[in-house]
Protein backbone atom coordinates (compact mmCIF):
# COMPACT_ATOMS: atom_id res chain seq x y z
CA UNK A 1 0.00 0.00 0.00
CA UNK A 2 1.61 3.18 -0.95
CA UNK A 3 0.16 6.81 0.67
CA UNK A 4 0.38 9.83 -1.52
CA UNK A 5 1.30 13.12 -0.36
CA UNK A 6 1.99 15.79 -2.78
CA UNK A 7 1.64 19.55 -4.09
CA UNK A 8 0.86 21.04 -7.47
CA UNK A 9 2.85 24.00 -9.51
CA UNK A 10 1.71 25.60 -12.51
CA UNK A 11 4.03 26.21 -15.11
CA UNK A 12 3.33 28.32 -17.98
CA UNK A 13 5.03 28.76 -21.14
CA UNK A 14 4.32 30.97 -23.92
CA UNK A 15 5.58 31.41 -27.86
CA UNK A 16 5.24 33.96 -29.95
CA UNK A 17 5.17 33.54 -33.71
CA UNK A 18 4.21 35.06 -37.11
CA UNK A 19 3.48 33.94 -40.49
CA UNK A 20 7.20 34.70 -41.48
CA UNK A 21 9.26 33.51 -38.72
CA UNK A 22 9.43 31.21 -35.92
CA UNK A 23 10.41 30.56 -32.23
CA UNK A 24 11.23 27.78 -29.86
CA UNK A 25 10.50 27.89 -26.11
CA UNK A 26 12.10 25.38 -23.22
CA UNK A 27 11.15 26.65 -19.48
CA UNK A 28 11.69 24.30 -16.09
CA UNK A 29 10.26 24.52 -12.94
CA UNK A 30 12.53 27.08 -11.85
CA UNK A 31 10.09 30.36 -10.36
CA UNK A 32 9.27 32.67 -13.19
CA UNK A 33 8.26 36.03 -13.91
CA UNK A 34 4.56 36.42 -12.07
CA UNK A 35 3.30 36.88 -15.41
CA UNK A 36 3.46 33.82 -16.40
CA UNK A 37 4.08 31.40 -13.05
CA UNK A 38 1.42 30.69 -11.54
CA UNK A 39 1.32 28.28 -8.69
CA UNK A 40 -1.97 26.34 -7.29
CA UNK A 41 -0.91 26.53 -4.28
CA UNK A 42 1.74 28.36 -2.39
CA UNK A 43 4.12 26.75 -0.12
CA UNK A 44 6.72 28.58 2.27
CA UNK A 45 10.19 27.92 2.16
CA UNK A 46 11.68 25.75 5.17
CA UNK A 47 14.90 24.05 6.29
CA UNK A 48 15.35 21.11 4.85
CA UNK A 49 15.58 18.37 7.44
CA UNK A 50 18.48 15.50 6.87
CA UNK A 51 16.05 12.35 5.86
CA UNK A 52 15.89 9.94 8.80
CA UNK A 53 17.29 6.18 7.35
CA UNK A 54 14.51 4.22 6.88
CA UNK A 55 13.92 0.61 6.36
CA UNK A 56 13.48 -0.75 2.61
CA UNK A 57 11.15 -3.50 1.97
CA UNK A 58 9.89 -5.72 -0.96
CA UNK A 59 7.27 -2.55 -1.73
CA UNK A 60 10.37 0.07 -1.18
CA UNK A 61 10.54 2.67 2.03
CA UNK A 62 7.91 2.69 4.59
CA UNK A 63 8.61 6.47 5.23
CA UNK A 64 9.24 9.45 2.58
CA UNK A 65 10.14 13.40 3.18
CA UNK A 66 10.12 16.39 0.97
CA UNK A 67 10.26 19.68 0.85
CA UNK A 68 8.41 22.09 -0.91
CA UNK A 69 8.93 23.74 -3.83
CA UNK A 70 10.93 21.27 -5.93
CA UNK A 71 12.88 22.71 -8.34
CA UNK A 72 14.09 21.35 -11.53
CA UNK A 73 11.65 18.95 -11.69
CA UNK A 74 9.43 19.52 -14.98
CA UNK A 75 10.10 21.10 -18.41
CA UNK A 76 7.75 22.37 -20.58
CA UNK A 77 9.16 22.74 -24.52
CA UNK A 78 6.47 24.12 -27.55
CA UNK A 79 7.72 24.08 -30.93
CA UNK A 80 6.11 25.94 -33.39
CA UNK A 81 7.50 26.33 -37.15
CA UNK A 82 9.48 29.11 -38.22
CA UNK A 83 6.77 30.28 -40.93
CA UNK A 84 2.90 28.57 -41.70
CA UNK A 85 0.71 29.57 -44.58
CA UNK A 86 -2.22 31.14 -44.10
CA UNK A 87 -5.19 28.96 -44.43
CA UNK A 88 -3.43 25.60 -44.24
CA UNK A 89 -2.83 23.13 -41.76
CA UNK A 90 -0.01 22.76 -39.83
CA UNK A 91 1.38 21.17 -36.85
CA UNK A 92 3.33 22.05 -33.94
CA UNK A 93 4.64 19.92 -30.94
CA UNK A 94 4.40 20.83 -26.82
CA UNK A 95 7.18 18.40 -24.76
CA UNK A 96 6.93 17.82 -21.17
CA UNK A 97 9.34 16.22 -19.08
CA UNK A 98 10.50 14.98 -16.10
CA UNK A 99 13.68 16.13 -14.98
CA UNK A 100 13.58 14.77 -11.78
CA UNK A 101 14.13 10.81 -10.77
CA UNK A 102 10.91 10.59 -9.11
CA UNK A 103 7.11 9.98 -10.89
CA UNK A 104 5.06 13.06 -10.76
CA UNK A 105 1.32 12.67 -11.32
CA UNK A 106 -1.61 14.72 -12.34
CA UNK A 107 0.22 16.38 -14.78
CA UNK A 108 -2.17 18.64 -16.67
CA UNK A 109 -1.07 20.54 -19.78
CA UNK A 110 -3.11 23.76 -21.21
CA UNK A 111 -2.12 25.22 -24.59
CA UNK A 112 -4.40 28.78 -24.35
CA UNK A 113 -5.28 29.46 -28.61
CA UNK A 114 -4.89 32.29 -30.32
CA UNK A 115 -7.70 33.69 -31.94
CA UNK A 116 -6.57 33.90 -35.32
CA UNK A 117 -5.77 29.52 -34.79
CA UNK A 118 -8.40 27.11 -35.29
CA UNK A 119 -7.49 23.73 -33.61
CA UNK A 120 -8.00 20.46 -36.09
CA UNK A 121 -6.64 17.86 -34.25
CA UNK A 122 -4.13 16.36 -31.56
CA UNK A 123 -2.36 12.54 -30.98
CA UNK A 124 -3.61 12.57 -28.01
CA UNK A 125 -7.19 13.52 -27.19
CA UNK A 126 -7.61 17.03 -26.16
CA UNK A 127 -10.71 18.77 -23.87
CA UNK A 128 -11.24 22.07 -25.86
CA UNK A 129 -12.95 24.73 -23.63
CA UNK A 130 -13.54 28.10 -25.43
CA UNK A 131 -9.95 29.02 -26.51
CA UNK A 132 -8.32 26.65 -24.62
CA UNK A 133 -7.26 22.70 -24.97
CA UNK A 134 -6.40 20.63 -21.92
CA UNK A 135 -4.36 17.35 -21.68
CA UNK A 136 -4.08 14.90 -18.57
CA UNK A 137 -1.11 12.33 -17.83
CA UNK A 138 -2.18 10.38 -14.91
CA UNK A 139 1.82 10.14 -13.81
CA UNK A 140 5.03 10.87 -15.41
CA UNK A 141 7.93 8.47 -14.54
CA UNK A 142 11.41 9.88 -13.36
CA UNK A 143 13.70 11.09 -16.59
CA UNK A 144 10.46 10.18 -19.08
CA UNK A 145 9.22 12.87 -21.73
CA UNK A 146 5.27 12.67 -23.34
CA UNK A 147 4.88 14.87 -26.62
CA UNK A 148 1.96 16.46 -28.09
CA UNK A 149 1.55 17.06 -31.51
CA UNK A 150 -1.41 19.73 -32.39
CA UNK A 151 -2.43 20.29 -35.65
CA UNK A 152 -4.22 23.61 -36.55
CA UNK A 153 -4.90 26.38 -39.26
CA UNK A 154 -3.73 30.26 -39.21
CA UNK A 155 -7.20 32.28 -40.35
CA UNK A 156 -5.32 35.40 -40.70
CA UNK A 157 -1.87 36.68 -41.26
CA UNK A 158 -1.64 38.35 -37.95
CA UNK A 159 1.38 36.17 -35.65
CA UNK A 160 0.10 33.17 -33.81
CA UNK A 161 0.86 33.16 -30.17
CA UNK A 162 0.17 29.80 -28.37
CA UNK A 163 0.59 29.99 -24.70
CA UNK A 164 0.70 26.38 -22.96
CA UNK A 165 0.99 25.56 -19.23
CA UNK A 166 1.71 22.81 -17.01
CA UNK A 167 0.43 21.51 -13.31
CA UNK A 168 1.55 18.60 -11.75
CA UNK A 169 1.70 16.98 -8.38
CA UNK A 170 5.34 15.71 -6.31
CA UNK A 171 4.55 13.53 -4.49
CA UNK A 172 5.70 12.16 -0.60
CA UNK A 173 5.35 8.16 -0.76
CA UNK A 174 5.70 6.06 2.10
CA UNK A 175 5.45 2.37 1.59
CA UNK A 176 3.97 -0.67 3.80
CA UNK A 177 3.69 -4.28 3.12
CA UNK A 178 0.33 -6.04 3.02
CA UNK A 179 1.19 -9.92 4.67
CA UNK A 180 -1.83 -12.57 4.95
CA UNK A 181 -0.58 -15.29 6.81
CA UNK A 182 -2.22 -18.53 6.61
CA UNK A 183 -2.78 -21.07 8.58
CA UNK A 184 -2.40 -25.28 7.48
CA UNK A 185 -2.86 -28.06 9.86
CA UNK A 186 -2.17 -31.69 8.98
CA UNK A 187 -2.68 -34.73 10.91
CA UNK A 188 -1.67 -38.51 10.82
CA UNK A 189 -3.06 -41.41 11.99
CA UNK A 190 -2.74 -44.97 11.05
CA UNK A 191 -6.15 -46.09 9.34
CA UNK A 192 -6.43 -49.44 11.96
CA UNK A 193 -5.25 -50.25 15.32
CA UNK A 194 -4.91 -52.85 17.53
CA UNK A 195 -7.11 -52.72 20.52
CA UNK A 196 -3.95 -52.80 22.85
CA UNK A 197 -1.56 -51.63 20.94
CA UNK A 198 -0.57 -47.72 21.08
CA UNK A 199 -1.90 -45.66 18.74
CA UNK A 200 0.86 -42.86 17.16
CA UNK A 201 -0.41 -39.39 15.92
CA UNK A 202 1.84 -36.14 14.11
CA UNK A 203 0.34 -32.76 13.88
CA UNK A 204 1.91 -30.42 11.66
CA UNK A 205 1.07 -26.76 11.89
CA UNK A 206 2.76 -24.27 9.10
CA UNK A 207 2.42 -21.02 7.86
CA UNK A 208 2.03 -21.19 4.40
CA UNK A 209 1.06 -17.58 3.66
CA UNK A 210 3.37 -14.14 3.64
CA UNK A 211 3.65 -12.18 7.60
CA UNK A 212 4.50 -13.47 10.46
CA UNK A 213 1.71 -15.30 12.70
CA UNK A 214 1.83 -15.12 16.39
CA UNK A 215 -0.15 -16.99 19.13
CA UNK A 216 -0.13 -20.52 17.47
CA UNK A 217 -1.86 -23.27 19.43
CA UNK A 218 -3.31 -26.76 18.89
CA UNK A 219 -5.84 -28.55 20.24
CA UNK A 220 -6.81 -32.07 19.70
CA UNK A 221 -9.84 -33.54 21.70
CA UNK A 222 -10.38 -37.08 21.62
CA UNK A 223 -13.20 -39.11 20.88
CA UNK A 224 -15.14 -40.85 23.97
CA UNK A 225 -13.41 -44.65 24.12
CA UNK A 226 -10.13 -43.05 23.46
CA UNK A 227 -7.28 -40.70 25.68
CA UNK A 228 -3.75 -39.99 25.68
CA UNK A 229 -1.24 -43.34 27.05
CA UNK A 230 -1.58 -40.94 30.28
CA UNK A 231 -5.28 -40.78 30.40
CA UNK A 232 -6.13 -37.06 29.35
CA UNK A 233 -9.09 -36.65 26.87
CA UNK A 234 -7.10 -33.52 25.25
CA UNK A 235 -4.29 -32.82 23.98
CA UNK A 236 -2.75 -29.10 23.72
CA UNK A 237 0.38 -28.07 21.87
CA UNK A 238 1.30 -24.02 22.04
CA UNK A 239 3.63 -23.55 18.46
CA UNK A 240 4.01 -19.64 19.58
CA UNK A 241 5.30 -18.03 16.98
CA UNK A 242 5.47 -19.03 12.86
CA UNK A 243 7.11 -17.05 10.72
CA UNK A 244 5.96 -17.08 6.83
CA UNK A 245 6.52 -20.59 5.52
CA UNK A 246 7.45 -21.79 9.31
CA UNK A 247 6.38 -25.53 10.14
CA UNK A 248 6.32 -26.85 13.69
CA UNK A 249 5.73 -30.91 14.57
CA UNK A 250 4.13 -32.58 17.34
CA UNK A 251 3.24 -36.10 18.41
CA UNK A 252 0.97 -38.02 20.50
CA UNK A 253 0.17 -41.92 21.73
CA UNK A 254 -3.20 -42.58 22.58
CA UNK A 255 -5.00 -45.77 23.28
CA UNK A 256 -8.19 -47.05 23.30
CA UNK A 257 -10.68 -48.47 25.47
CA UNK A 258 -12.77 -50.59 23.24
CA UNK A 259 -12.97 -51.32 19.66
CA UNK A 260 -14.92 -49.34 16.89
CA UNK A 261 -14.69 -46.37 14.70
CA UNK A 262 -12.97 -42.87 15.84
CA UNK A 263 -13.31 -39.91 14.40
CA UNK A 264 -10.77 -37.57 15.51
CA UNK A 265 -11.21 -33.66 15.19
CA UNK A 266 -7.73 -31.22 15.77
CA UNK A 267 -8.18 -27.79 15.54
CA UNK A 268 -5.32 -24.94 15.06
CA UNK A 269 -5.93 -21.08 15.86
CA UNK A 270 -3.69 -17.89 16.99
CA UNK A 271 -4.07 -14.90 18.62
CA UNK A 272 -4.92 -13.01 15.39
CA UNK A 273 -8.22 -15.39 14.99
CA UNK A 274 -6.64 -17.38 11.97
CA UNK A 275 -8.12 -20.72 12.22
CA UNK A 276 -7.55 -24.40 10.52
CA UNK A 277 -9.12 -27.82 11.65
CA UNK A 278 -8.07 -31.54 10.17
CA UNK A 279 -9.75 -34.78 10.88
CA UNK A 280 -9.03 -38.66 10.75
CA UNK A 281 -10.93 -41.75 11.07
CA UNK A 282 -8.61 -44.85 12.76
CA UNK A 283 -10.85 -48.20 13.17
CA UNK A 284 -9.62 -49.76 16.23
CA UNK A 285 -10.07 -53.73 15.94
CA UNK A 286 -9.38 -56.68 18.47
CA UNK A 287 -8.15 -60.63 17.40
CA UNK A 288 -10.19 -63.26 18.75
CA UNK A 289 -8.95 -66.94 18.67
CA UNK A 290 -11.01 -69.86 19.15
CA UNK A 291 -9.59 -73.34 19.82
CA UNK A 292 -11.06 -77.43 19.80
CA UNK A 293 -9.41 -80.27 20.40
CA UNK A 294 -10.55 -84.09 19.70
CA UNK A 295 -9.46 -87.24 20.38
CA UNK A 296 -10.44 -90.90 21.32
CA UNK A 297 -13.33 -91.09 23.40
CA UNK A 298 -12.14 -94.59 24.79
CA UNK A 299 -8.72 -95.88 24.17
CA UNK A 300 -6.85 -98.92 25.31
CA UNK A 301 -3.58 -98.73 27.58
CA UNK A 302 -0.61 -98.84 26.13
CA UNK A 303 -1.78 -97.87 22.57
CA UNK A 304 -1.09 -94.73 20.66
CA UNK A 305 -3.32 -92.25 20.77
CA UNK A 306 -3.70 -89.05 18.78
CA UNK A 307 -5.13 -85.60 19.21
CA UNK A 308 -5.95 -82.89 16.82
CA UNK A 309 -6.10 -79.35 17.95
CA UNK A 310 -7.34 -76.71 15.44
CA UNK A 311 -6.91 -72.99 16.03
CA UNK A 312 -9.07 -70.11 14.46
CA UNK A 313 -8.56 -66.31 14.27
CA UNK A 314 -12.17 -65.28 14.47
CA UNK A 315 -12.25 -61.53 14.72
CA UNK A 316 -11.71 -58.71 12.32
CA UNK A 317 -7.74 -58.05 12.89
CA UNK A 318 -5.23 -60.98 12.44
CA UNK A 319 -3.79 -62.18 15.64
CA UNK A 320 0.09 -61.89 15.98
CA UNK A 321 2.58 -63.85 17.56
CA UNK A 322 0.09 -66.97 18.69
CA UNK A 323 1.57 -69.41 20.44
CA UNK A 324 -0.34 -72.65 21.23
CA UNK A 325 0.70 -75.22 24.37
CA UNK A 326 -1.24 -78.43 25.05
CA UNK A 327 -0.40 -79.43 28.66
CA UNK A 328 1.23 -83.20 28.84
CA UNK A 329 -1.24 -85.51 31.29
CA UNK A 330 0.23 -87.41 33.78
CA UNK A 331 0.29 -91.35 33.19
CA UNK A 332 1.32 -91.29 29.76
CA UNK A 333 4.97 -91.77 27.69
CA UNK A 334 6.12 -91.56 23.96
CA UNK A 335 5.12 -87.99 23.37
CA UNK A 336 5.25 -86.88 19.55
CA UNK A 337 4.25 -83.90 17.77
CA UNK A 338 3.24 -82.62 14.69
CA UNK A 339 5.84 -80.54 12.65
CA UNK A 340 6.89 -77.10 14.46
CA UNK A 341 5.88 -78.53 17.88
CA UNK A 342 8.49 -78.36 20.52
CA UNK A 343 8.34 -80.25 24.31
CA UNK A 344 9.00 -77.75 26.94
CA UNK A 345 8.95 -79.40 30.37
CA UNK A 346 5.42 -80.62 30.87
CA UNK A 347 4.16 -79.15 27.46
CA UNK A 348 4.13 -79.33 23.80
CA UNK A 349 4.61 -75.82 22.64
CA UNK A 350 3.72 -74.45 18.69
CA UNK A 351 4.74 -71.25 17.99
CA UNK A 352 2.14 -70.32 15.27
CA UNK A 353 2.90 -66.73 14.34
CA UNK A 354 0.65 -64.44 13.10
CA UNK A 355 -3.09 -65.67 11.99
CA UNK A 356 -4.87 -63.79 9.42
CA UNK A 357 -8.81 -63.12 10.29
CA UNK A 358 -10.97 -66.04 9.17
CA UNK A 359 -7.78 -68.04 9.04
CA UNK A 360 -7.05 -71.67 11.00
CA UNK A 361 -4.11 -74.16 11.52
CA UNK A 362 -4.02 -77.31 12.57
CA UNK A 363 -1.32 -79.81 14.91
CA UNK A 364 -1.04 -83.06 16.25
CA UNK A 365 0.17 -84.72 19.41
CA UNK A 366 0.38 -88.41 20.06
CA UNK A 367 0.46 -89.61 23.61
CA UNK A 368 0.75 -93.49 24.43
CA UNK A 369 -1.27 -94.21 28.01
CA UNK A 370 0.70 -96.33 30.45
CA UNK A 371 -2.64 -96.42 33.06
CA UNK A 372 -6.06 -97.03 32.95
CA UNK A 373 -8.40 -94.42 33.95
CA UNK A 374 -9.66 -90.80 32.83
CA UNK A 375 -7.32 -88.63 30.30
CA UNK A 376 -7.53 -84.76 30.41
CA UNK A 377 -5.63 -83.32 28.05
CA UNK A 378 -5.81 -79.68 27.81
CA UNK A 379 -4.59 -77.24 24.78
CA UNK A 380 -4.02 -73.66 25.50
CA UNK A 381 -3.65 -70.57 22.81
CA UNK A 382 -3.06 -66.99 22.74
CA UNK A 383 -1.75 -64.05 21.20
CA UNK A 384 -0.79 -60.60 21.08
CA UNK A 385 -3.79 -58.95 22.09
CA UNK A 386 -5.70 -62.17 22.23
CA UNK A 387 -7.66 -63.09 25.04
CA UNK A 388 -6.70 -66.91 25.56
CA UNK A 389 -8.24 -69.56 24.82
CA UNK A 390 -8.53 -73.59 25.90
CA UNK A 391 -9.84 -76.57 25.35
CA UNK A 392 -10.04 -80.33 27.02
CA UNK A 393 -10.53 -83.62 25.51
CA UNK A 394 -11.01 -86.72 27.70
CA UNK A 395 -10.04 -90.62 27.69
CA UNK A 396 -11.47 -93.55 28.94
CA UNK A 397 -8.53 -95.31 28.94
CA UNK A 398 -9.13 -99.03 29.69
CA UNK A 399 -6.49 -102.01 30.73
CA UNK A 400 -6.64 -105.21 29.43
CA UNK A 401 -5.46 -108.27 31.07
CA UNK A 402 -3.24 -109.83 28.06
CA UNK A 403 -2.48 -113.22 29.72
CA UNK A 404 0.12 -115.36 27.74
CA UNK A 405 0.34 -119.34 28.27
CA UNK A 406 3.63 -120.99 27.81
CA UNK A 407 4.27 -124.83 28.36
CA UNK A 408 7.83 -126.43 27.47
CA UNK A 409 8.75 -129.79 28.88
CA UNK A 410 12.75 -130.38 30.07
CA UNK A 411 13.44 -133.70 29.08
CA UNK A 412 12.64 -134.41 25.22
CA UNK A 413 13.09 -137.21 23.92
CA UNK A 414 12.24 -139.22 27.27
CA UNK A 415 13.28 -142.86 27.56
CA UNK A 416 10.77 -145.02 28.61
CA UNK A 417 10.63 -145.27 32.24
CA UNK A 418 12.29 -141.89 33.09
CA UNK A 419 10.37 -138.82 33.89
CA UNK A 420 9.62 -135.31 32.48
CA UNK A 421 8.52 -132.18 33.73
CA UNK A 422 6.16 -129.85 32.40
CA UNK A 423 6.60 -126.52 33.46
CA UNK A 424 3.59 -123.71 32.47
CA UNK A 425 4.35 -120.26 32.63
CA UNK A 426 1.32 -117.58 32.77
CA UNK A 427 2.65 -114.37 31.70
CA UNK A 428 0.23 -110.74 32.39
CA UNK A 429 1.12 -108.61 29.03
CA UNK A 430 -1.32 -106.50 29.64
CA UNK A 431 -2.23 -103.20 31.08
CA UNK A 432 -4.26 -104.75 34.53
CA UNK A 433 -4.60 -107.57 36.87
CA UNK A 434 -5.76 -110.65 35.16
CA UNK A 435 -8.20 -112.39 37.99
CA UNK A 436 -9.29 -116.53 38.85
CA UNK A 437 -6.60 -117.51 36.39
CA UNK A 438 -7.35 -120.63 36.19
CA UNK A 439 -5.15 -123.96 34.81
CA UNK A 440 -5.77 -127.54 33.89
CA UNK A 441 -3.45 -129.62 32.16
CA UNK A 442 -4.15 -132.93 30.77
CA UNK A 443 -1.72 -136.30 29.58
CA UNK A 444 -2.15 -139.03 27.66
CA UNK A 445 -2.55 -142.96 28.60
CA UNK A 446 1.53 -143.63 27.59
CA UNK A 447 2.58 -141.00 30.85
CA UNK A 448 1.98 -141.79 34.58
CA UNK A 449 1.18 -138.76 36.87
CA UNK A 450 4.27 -138.06 39.25
CA UNK A 451 4.07 -134.93 41.28
CA UNK A 452 2.71 -131.46 40.71
CA UNK A 453 3.41 -127.98 42.08
CA UNK A 454 2.77 -124.23 41.53
CA UNK A 455 1.61 -121.06 42.66
CA UNK A 456 -1.94 -122.90 43.63
CA UNK A 457 -2.64 -126.38 44.36
CA UNK A 458 -3.81 -129.21 42.32
CA UNK A 459 -6.53 -132.19 42.40
CA UNK A 460 -5.86 -134.86 40.04
CA UNK A 461 -8.74 -136.05 38.24
CA UNK A 462 -8.03 -139.32 36.07
CA UNK A 463 -5.38 -138.53 33.42
CA UNK A 464 -5.54 -134.53 34.30
CA UNK A 465 -4.86 -131.92 37.22
CA UNK A 466 -7.03 -129.28 37.43
CA UNK A 467 -5.21 -126.70 39.39
CA UNK A 468 -6.86 -124.22 41.96
CA UNK A 469 -7.93 -120.61 40.48
CA UNK A 470 -5.51 -117.58 40.99
CA UNK A 471 -6.88 -114.76 42.37
CA UNK A 472 -5.60 -112.32 40.55
CA UNK A 473 -2.59 -111.88 38.21
CA UNK A 474 -0.86 -108.18 37.94
CA UNK A 475 -0.09 -106.78 35.12
CA UNK A 476 3.57 -107.51 33.95
CA UNK A 477 3.40 -110.58 36.68
CA UNK A 478 4.47 -114.52 36.34
CA UNK A 479 2.74 -117.49 37.55
CA UNK A 480 4.15 -120.72 37.58
CA UNK A 481 3.01 -124.26 38.10
CA UNK A 482 4.85 -127.67 37.35
CA UNK A 483 3.42 -131.26 36.76
CA UNK A 484 6.21 -134.45 36.55
CA UNK A 485 5.27 -137.21 34.58
CA UNK A 486 7.41 -140.93 33.81
CA UNK A 487 7.22 -142.11 30.25
CA UNK A 488 5.43 -145.93 30.20
CA UNK A 489 5.16 -146.26 26.72
CA UNK A 490 7.15 -145.25 23.25
CA UNK A 491 5.09 -142.79 20.75
CA UNK A 492 4.82 -139.54 19.96
CA UNK A 493 3.09 -137.98 23.18
CA UNK A 494 0.84 -134.83 22.90
CA UNK A 495 0.72 -133.15 26.81
CA UNK A 496 -2.43 -130.44 27.12
CA UNK A 497 -3.33 -127.25 29.01
CA UNK A 498 -5.83 -124.84 29.19
CA UNK A 499 -6.30 -121.67 31.15
CA UNK A 500 -9.00 -119.19 31.53
CA UNK A 501 -9.83 -116.24 33.19
CA UNK A 502 -12.47 -113.88 34.21
CA UNK A 503 -11.86 -111.55 31.96
CA UNK A 504 -11.41 -114.10 28.78
CA UNK A 505 -15.11 -115.66 29.23
CA UNK A 506 -13.19 -118.64 27.00
CA UNK A 507 -10.29 -120.88 27.79
CA UNK A 508 -7.14 -120.42 25.95
CA UNK A 509 -5.20 -124.33 25.06
CA UNK A 510 -1.61 -124.62 24.47
CA UNK A 511 -0.11 -128.09 23.64
CA UNK A 512 3.49 -129.43 24.09
CA UNK A 513 4.52 -132.35 22.08
CA UNK A 514 7.27 -135.11 23.52
CA UNK A 515 9.16 -138.18 22.12
CA UNK A 516 9.27 -141.40 24.22
CA UNK A 517 11.26 -144.36 23.15
CA UNK A 518 13.28 -147.18 24.76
Amino acid sequence: MKTHVGISFIMTLCIAGALLSGCKSTRTSEPAPAATVQPAATVQPAATPKPAATATGRCGACQASRTYPANDVIRLDIQMPAEVPMNAAFDHAIKVTNLSDMTVSDVAITEYLPKNFRFVKSNLPAKADGDKLMWTLDSLDGNASRQITISGVATTSDCLTNCATVTFLVPACASAEVVEPKLKLTKTAPKEAILCDPIPIKLAVANSGTGAVQGVKIVDTLPPGMTTTDGKNEIVFDAGTLAAGQSKEFSAMLKASKTGVYVNRAVTTSSSGLKAEVTTETIVRQPVLAITKTGPARHYMGRPATYVITVTSKGDAPAPNVVLEDTIPQGVQGVKPSAGGTVSGSKVVWQLGTMAANTSKQVTVTYTPVAAGTLSNTATAVGACANAVTAVAKTNVIGIAAVLLEVIDTDDPVLIGHETTYIITATNQGGIASTDVQITASWEDAQEYVSSSGDTRGVIEGNSIKFAPLPSLPAKAKATWKVVVKAVKPGDIRFRVAMNTAELGRSVDETEATQHYE
